[in-house]
């Protein structure tokens, strides 16, 4: 049995916002899997946003988590998270 040579070369540093549509697509990715196998969209919702304040929490600490939840209602507000979610 042989495997795929693996690319043990140093990966490219990118850019904040290249990482950012990197991450949005391997989400979504994630989601359409989570949808086609019989997830419905708002337990994965709840879930991503558990994870999601889990892991602000785990690097950050409470206290700076708890301040960018507190800025959420205005951002949602204004518009920041909309994003077109590709849904099947």
């Amino acid at each position: 049995m042989t495997t795929a040579p693996q690319n043990l070369a140093p990966r490219e540093v990118l850019a904040e916002s290249d990482q950012k549509r990197l991450a949005l697509g391997y989400l979504q990715d994630a989601w359409a899997e989570a949808v086609h196998d019989g997830i419905e969209a708002d337990y994965l919702t709840q879930t991503a946003l558990f994870l999601a304040l889990a892991e602000l929490i785990a690097t950050y600490g409470e206290g700076p988590a708890a301040r960018y939840a507190e800025n959420l209602g205005a951002r949602i507000r204004n518009g920041e998270f909309q994003v077109k979610l590709s849904r099947q």
